[in-house]
């Protein structure tokens, strides 16, 4: 829910406003186009309009003309409509024409027409040689002023009038038209205007009873009405053009805004490359594209070992121009369609491309190689986790997408592998497997069976004996935890200690052992058997506490056990931590009647620095001093020397590991104290023990 929610907040980021402003714009200019041309149509039917109703003016007069003169000849009033100069006939009811003037050109159809100057409704026709100008069916009459300028008009090819097609016998001097600063040109002008201006013909005809008079009526057009026409169109033209410039402009700077926010998003701000949301995002398209199936790929998780450290000696600016100059040699060597992203302080995700798993091993290795070198004064180290993505096929072999392929997951299996070099401090690569799944998976379900487990007492006290080399008594035993689980059988302390150790709970298991410890000692002193000092492990964590000392001492005397019983075993590691608290700790305990040994020594590097300065009892030496070869005696040198300084101090010693009659025989020579080891005995169960110490 979490990754969708982020994934929807980013589209929204991402997401490209400026179709918006687009579809806004084009709205407006195609409504200004339209407003345009309806208000040239407008002034054009304005024109036709008010000159037509003129025209029906005239016509009506020869009507009343005609209805006068009643009394006269019917020729005689036809010379008085003729002398009116207009092309004209009289239809009777029945539509045949009594009577012609002049040539007739109207067509055989006609439209009721309403002239909104007269505010009459007029039946007109179209001229069928100059059809300009005809009725619709809205009763409006209109003009074809397109075809009607492309036809009669000449403009030169700078869109400058020049006069019409039919001039007469005239001469027209068009550069004094165009060009006109004077007086006598604007007179010129007016004389020229009464040249080029077109008279477009319509029939109109007015009723006269049982008679309908149809005569040629003319829209005449002037050159100045032509201008204002241009003129109004070539101002409502640079509008439209102006606005389309807004437009073009405002998607231009809407995707230069919305580039610069998705690499605001996208760039990392140390190296000024890509950063973990790029690669992300632009990873996830990739792979999941059908195009790319068929490929393997490879995502690593590269960490710069230490980085927080260089940042600390030398300072953060030098370590920042130090990541720069990882980044650009990543860059340099990766290939096209693969991806390198700065992701935090010290890691990078690279995804590369690979066909050969050997090929693969031998670049990235290739490319720490030269990671390690790249400071001439600095030795760097760089520990690389790689998740393989395979080519997935279904049953019949048919290659499958990986249409739901999560990044993240996919980026966590590589940190899970670049994990497992956690503390070491050398460059290594490693792999993500099913192993290191299975590996977590036991993690994860022993962090969650722990505290059942304890609750359950599925946890079992064994015990490992210690005898003295000279006499084979047994003199000590060291309590070591196992797990027998109802699900999973018997669980060695390794497999479950680590993980206590990481995630706090060995706390929880130190309280256990050292009751449990205390309860069976108590239990065996009421048996009447002669006990031993059991030595039971106390976890470091441990240490942090200030009444650690009182905690332990609280525990036993509960069981009634008596404090020389129990040993207390430290590990040598825990001496790193605060020393004035570990002195402090082992001086109360000691106080308190209990025996303090360090077990693993010679495990360690300041061995020699711990003994000058903690009071303890008892010296482990560790199993690794009688492990390998022995040829030129030196373990047995060392190991002579640390009883002698042992003894020294008044410490006692117990030698761990030991598994050969040999190596008994020299530390009995060299007066150790115990030998604990398979030799003599492997840590067993309580009841087994009880019968050794029976024995």
């Amino acid at each position: 829910m979490a990754k969708e929610k982020k994934e929807k907040n980013f589209r929204k980021i991402k997401r490209n406003n400026s179709w918006i402003s687009i579809l806004f714009f084009t709205l407006a200019i195609g409504l200004l186009t339209v407003l345009v041309l309806a208000f040239v149509e407008f002034l054009f039917s304005y024109a036709v309009d008010s000159k037509a109703s003129g025209q029906y003016e005239s016509i009506k007069y020869m009507a009343r003309l005609y209805d006068s003169n009643a009394n006269i000849e019917e020729t005689e009033k036809y010379k008085l409509l003729n002398e009116e100069g207009r092309e004209y006939f009289i239809i009777d009811n029945n539509g045949e024409v009594i009577y012609s003037y002049g040539k007739n050109t109207c067509s055989d159809i006609g439209k009721t027409v309403y002239l909104g100057i007269s505010d009459e409704n007029v039946v007109a026709y179209k001229d069928t040689e100059i059809g300009y100008v005809y009725p619709t069916n809205n009763h409006a009459l209109y003009l074809d002023y397109k075809s009607f300028i492309k036809n009669e008009f000449k403009i030169d090819e700078d869109g400058v009038f020049i006069g019409t097609r039919d001039e007469g016998d005239r001469t027209i001097d068009y550069d004094r038209i165009n060009n006109l600063d004077n007086l006598d040109d604007m007179e010129y002008a007016s004389e020229i205007n009464d040249i080029v201006s077109n008279k477009l013909p319509v029939w109109l005809s007015v009723d006269m009873g049982d008679k309908t008079l149809i005569a040629k009526a003319y829209i005449t057009l002037s050159a100045n009405d032509l201008g204002l026409f241009m003129i109004m169109g070539i101002v409502m033209s640079f509008i439209v053009i102006i606005l389309f410039i807004i437009v073009v402009s405002n998607v231009i700077s809407g995707f230069v805004r919305q580039r610069r926010i998705t690499n605001f998003f996208f760039t990392d701000h140390v190296t000024k490359s890509h950063n973990w949301m790029w690669f992300k995002t632009k990873g996830e398209q990739f792979l999941r594209r059908g195009s790319t199936a068929k490929n393997k790929y490879a995502i690593i998780n590269l960490v710069f070992v230490k980085y927080r450290t260089f940042c600390l000696c030398h300072s953060i600016e030098e370590g920042e121009d130090v990541l720069r100059k990882v980044n650009d040699l990543i860059l340099s060597k990766l290939e096209k369609k693969e991806m390198c992203a700065h992701v935090t302080n010290s890691n990078f995700a690279l995804l590369l491309h690979y066909t050969d798993a050997d090929d693969l091993d031998a670049s990235i290795k290739a490319l720490i190689t030269e990671l390690e070198q790249i400071d001439t004064e600095h030795k760097f180290a760089f520990q690389a986790g790689i998740n393989k993505l395979d080519v997935k096929k279904d049953e019949n072999g048919k290659i499958l997408k990986r249409k739901d392929l999560d990044i993240d997951k996919e980026y966590n299996n590589a940190c899970a592998a670049r994990a497992t070099f956690e503390g070491s401090e050398d460059s290594g690569v490693a792999y993500f497997d099913n192993k290191l799944v299975e590996e977590q998976k036991w993690i994860d379900m022993v962090q969650e069976k722990q505290q059942q487990a304890l609750d359950n007492e599925e946890f079992q006290v064994y015990y490992q004996p210690k005898y003295d080399p000279r006499t084979n008594e047994l003199r000590g035993a060291e309590a070591l935890i196992r797990w027998q689980s109802p699900e999973y059988g018997f669980v060695s302390p390794g497999r479950i200690i680590p993980i206590f150790e990481k995630n706090g709970f060995i706390t929880e298991i130190d309280h256990y052992m050292i009751q449990h410890v205390a309860k069976d000692q108590k239990a065996w002193l009421d048996k009447g058997l002669k006990c031993v000092p059991v030595s039971v492990n106390v976890s470091r964590a441990h240490f942090i506490e200030s009444d650690l000392a009182e905690q332990i001492r609280d525990m036993i005397d509960k069981e009634g056990t008596p404090h020389n019983l129990i040993e207390i075993e430290l590990t040598e590691s825990a001496f790193f931590d605060d020393k004035n608290a570990m002195i402090n700790t082992i001086e109360k305990l000691k106080s308190y009647g209990f025996a303090v040994s360090m077990d693993d020594f010679g495990s360690g590097y300041s061995s020699l620095n711990s003994l000058k300065d903690m009071p303890l009892d008892v010296l482990k030496l560790d199993a690794e001093f009688f492990r390998g070869d022995n040829d030129n005696n030196r373990g047995e040198i060392v190991v002579t020397e640390a009883i002698k300084l042992a003894k020294s101090l008044n410490m006692r010693t117990v030698a761990e590991g030991v598994e050969i009659k040999e190596q008994v025989d020299f530390l009995a020579e060299q007066g150790c104290d115990m030998i604990q080891g398979y030799y003599f005995a492997k840590p067993m169960p309580k009841d087994e023990y009880e019968q050794r110490m029976s024995n």
